[in-house]
Formats: C-alpha cells, sequence, structure tokens
C-alpha cells in the first residue's frame, strides 16, 4: 500500500512519486462504483491509485513508454482485476477502450508532460542537468531529438524552438546549433545545453539556458500537441454522457489548445445565416471549471514540477460529438518526417 495525496492508503506499492493537483483532479471525475475510467498517461501510476482507492472501479492506464507500463505490473496484480495496462498513445484511447468491451467511459484523466522518471533517467536523454544520450523519446519509436538537431535546417530548428519553446533568442539558439554540427556531431543532452547556454543568458535565480530549447525539442519529438489534440477529440467520442474528463497541463501551449477546446465545446455552435437550413450543433461538454484550477503553496513546495500546472474539467453532456480537424487547433510548425530529411 502506499500513501495517496490526501494520506490515505491505495493499492499498489510504494509511490516513486506523487502526480501534481491528484485530488482536485480525481474528485472533478466523480468516481463512482462499477465506473470505468481512463488514465492516459500512467506514468508512476498515481493518478490511476487514487481512482482504485476512491471506489470500485476500473481503470484502463495507457502510456507509451514500456518502462512505465512495466513497472505497473504490480498495480495490476494489487488491483485484482480492476487495472489494465496499455502500451500505446493516449490519442487512441476511445479505440483501446472499444477494443476491451467499453463503448463508452465514465471518465478521462490526462497528466500531459513529461514523467518524473523520464527526466531523472540520464539514459532518456530529457534532462539537460545529467548528462546522457540525446534522445527525449517518450516511447521507442521515431526520430530522437540527436536526428532532429542533426538534420533540421536552421529555418525549421528556430521555428520549433520559438514555437514550442517560447523562447526568444530562437534564432541565435538555431544558429549556434547548426554551426556546432558542421564541426562535430551534437550526441549528448550536455554538448546541445553548453551550445545554447553560449547564446541565451539569465540571471543566477533564472531558469537555465537551455530549459526552453530542450522543452521545446521534446515537445517536437513526442508530436505532444498532435496527441492532446487528437486525445480531445477521442475523449469527446468515447465518453458517455455525464462522464467526466480532467486534464493536468504544464505548458502555455498545451493550456491554450485545451482552453479553447472545451470552451468551443461547451457553447452552442452558430450557423451562418447564410446557410439557413443548417442546425446550430448542441454543446457536447459542460465546464466544471471556470478557471484553471492551479496547486497550492504546499504543493509546490514539495514538489517544484508542480509551479505551472493547471488543472481543467468539463463533463460530457448528450449531444453527438462534433468531431474536427486536429491541424485547425495547432500551430503552424513543419512536419516531423519533412524535419528529419534535411535542409
Amino acid at each position: 500500500m502506499m500513501a495517496g495525496s490526501d494520506g490515505r492508503a491505495v493499492v499498489g506499492g510504494p509511490a516513486r512519486h506523487i502526480p501534481v493537483l491528484a485530488r482536485p483532479a480525481v474528485e472533478l471525475l466523480n468516481v463512482r462504483d462499477g465506473g470505468v475510467y481512463i488514465d492516459g498517461t500512467f506514468g508512476a501510476g498515481g493518478y490511476t491509485q487514487a481512482i482504485l482507492a476512491t471506489a470500485n472501479a476500473t481503470v484502463i492506464g495507457i502510456d507509451r513508454d514500456q518502462n512505465a507500463i512495466a513497472g505497473g505490473a504490480g498495480l495490476v496484480d494489487a488491483a485484482a482485476g480492476r487495472l489494465t495496462l496499455v502500451e500505446a498513445r493516449f490519442s487512441e484511447l476511445d479505440r483501446i477502450a472499444e477494443k476491451f468491451g467499453h463503448a463508452a467511459v465514465d471518465g478521462i484523466v490526462l497528466d500531459l508532460g513529461v514523467s518524473s522518471m523520464q527526466l531523472d533517467g540520464a539514459e532518456r536523454g530529457f534532462s539537460f542537468r545529467l548528462d546522457g544520450p540525446l534522445d527525449m523519446r517518450m516511447g521507442g519509436e521515431g526520430p530522437s531529438a540527436a536526428d532532429v538537431v542533426a538534420r533540421a535546417s536552421e529555418r525549421d530548428l528556430a521555428d520549433i524552438i520559438f514555437q514550442l519553446g517560447e523562447e526568444r533568442r530562437s534564432r541565435a539558439v538555431a544558429r549556434g546549433i547548426v554551426a556546432a554540427r558542421k564541426l562535430a556531431p551534437i550526441h549528448t543532452t550536455g554538448a546541445l545545453a553548453d551550445i545554447v547556454a553560449r547564446v541565451v543568458h539569465t540571471k543566477p535565480n533564472q531558469i537555465h539556458p537551455a530549459t526552453r530549447t530542450f522543452q521545446a525539442l521534446r515537445i517536437f519529438v513526442n508530436e505532444e500537441l498532435t496527441e492532446l489534440a487528437a486525445a480531445l477529440l477521442a475523449a469527446e467520442r468515447i465518453l458517455k454522457p455525464g462522464g467526466r474528463l480532467a486534464v493536468v497541463t504544464f505548458h502555455s501551449l498545451e493550456d491554450r489548445i485545451l482552453k479553447t477546446f472545451l470552451a468551443e465545446r461547451s457553447r452552442t455552435a452558430g450557423v451562418s445565416r447564410h446557410l439557413p437550413d443548417v442546425e446550430a450543433l448542441p454543446s457536447t461538454f459542460r465546464l466544471l471549471t471556470k478557471r484553471a484550477v492551479m496547486p497550492e503553496e504546499t504543493e509546490i513546495a514539495a514538489n517544484p514540477r508542480a509551479r505551472s500546472a493547471k488543472l481543467r474539467a468539463a463533463e460530457r453532456s448528450s449531444a453527438p460529438p462534433r468531431g474536427g480537424d486536429i491541424e485547425t487547433m495547432l500551430p503552424v510548425l513543419p512536419a516531423l518526417t519533412h524535419v528529419v530529411r534535411g535542409s
């Protein structure tokens, strides 16, 4: 047993970390006996354990990181049939639920961004604090951050770092990367961090100069914004009327996509006066959080990574899903496959 965020015991053994905003997220899910819930970002299983401890419910845990799935084996055993783990992308959550016989589910929780285990593992290449291979892939598939750094054009690198990292010195960083890779391949996190630190200067109490560049590359390599947009549409399809969605974001772009989606879906969609025969689309969600829920100071003190977290939640209506084009929800960026083909 382990202690949950409220101090109560939950199944599954000692926790490696306590998930951010776990208590309000699970409360907003309104977990009930007999319900079926999806933890789309299983990680160390913190949200899943809280759900299982709250009621006699069933959870489908999804993670693209095979280490997370392997690490959850003990929790599966302890849950005695109430937990199924799947190695997959959470954008596929509706198809995964249907595969296991659930035409609709009662709740979905997503905790976006990178996990503590990924950040703290030097071999994963997510952090400049620990020198390791420049990888950053949450799963084992696709191009790595080293591939992007080696092959992307200077213009594409600058766009990626500016758009996804909100780094004001993105063009200087891109120039520095291109100049450095002409001299030697950039294979490690330490090498990239040193390159960025030469052109981005911060004060002693500010974030590390490479923070925004690493963030941008991680989001790009893992196509995190595309995953989020696809998952929101999947949630709209698979949640039953009254089912709830709770999402924790850590990045302004993530929160913007989520906030815009929920705002649009919680309003009746108007129609053009030029198309009078087209009926207005009813709202598919009801907002449960008018404003984002933020972590309390005590949580931030215990876990500094919680500082930028925001929680938003909504309840599914009985209206049919609207669907939509994922690309319209995203910033304009070059495709990952295009970038790694090189300039």
